[in-house]
Parts: structure tokens; sequence; C-alpha cells
């Protein structure tokens, strides 16, 4: 590893923890050369798969066009940052189960809708109102009752 502050390439590990639930190492490092220290995070590389937009064009896999649609959902409502950041895993995780190197947008959102129904009722209705394009009162009302079936 480099050190950002004189380039030299020697540092060394001074102390590594597990961090976002397992899924990061966070290590502390120190420069052989200037003494400085400085703070390094691991995570595995993993490949998502393309996604395959309703109009049939393809785009890869954005991390940010999901966190932040779950997150306007989640706008204003009593949910815990780490319970999102966990939902967010578990969609991750799904998607590069299916196996496959493309996935079909739609699955994308069924995931979301799955997981904002467990962390809040409300921000699913918000998120499915904009997801299906609810036209009128109505399809609200329906989406609603399926919630308390």
């Amino acid at each position: 590893m480099h050190c950002p502050f004189c380039s030299t390439h020697e540092t060394k590990v001074i102390d590594s923890r597990l961090v976002a639930d397992g899924h990061q190492v966070r290590r502390r490092r120190e420069c052989s050369d200037c003494k400085e220290r400085f703070t390094t995070f691991e995570s595995a590389e993993l490949v998502m798969p393309k996604v395959v937009k309703q109009n049939g064009s393809r785009e890869p896999f954005n991390e940010d066009k999901l966190r932040n649609g779950m997150q306007r959902a989640l706008e204003k409502r009593p949910v815990d940052t780490e319970a999102i950041e966990l939902e967010i895993n578990k969609i991750f995780a799904k998607l590069r189960a299916t196996g496959e190197r493309e996935v079909d947008s739609k699955l994308i959102g069924q995931f979301i809708m799955e997981g904002l129904k467990e962390l809040d009722k409300v921000a699913y209705v918000r998120f499915a109102s904009v997801y299906r394009s609810f036209e009128d009162v109505k399809e609200f009302g329906e989406e609603i009752a399926k919630l308390d079936q």
C-alpha cells in the first residue's frame, strides 16, 4: 500500500477490524518512512449484473440509484440507518444469487419493494406509487389493502 503522504511503498498494518456487518475490513496503517498513520477499507469486489431497462437498453448496475430510491421512500420515517444498509446488502446478495449476467430492472424493483415492506409500510406505499405509476387514489387503496392481507 502506498503512503498517501510521502508515496513510499512500505507501510505496515497496525490494527484491523471488521465493519459494515462483516462486509468490510478497516485497517489502520503506518508509513515506514514518514511515520504518518492512515486508514484503509477493504471489501470484496463482486461483479454485479447489468440492468436491462424497460426500453431494452442495458446499463451497469448503479448502487447509488438503488440507495437513493430507498432513501427517498424512507425520508422522514423512523427507520434505523443500519437496518437500511442491511436491507440494501440483502438486495445485493439476491442479485448476485441469481447468477445471471443481466437482470431485468423490474426484478430489482421487486426486491426493493420486498425490503421496504419489511422496513416500513408507509415507505413501501410511497415507493410503489412511483414504481407502479399510480394514476388515482383507488390504486393507493388497493395497494394498502394488500398490506393488510
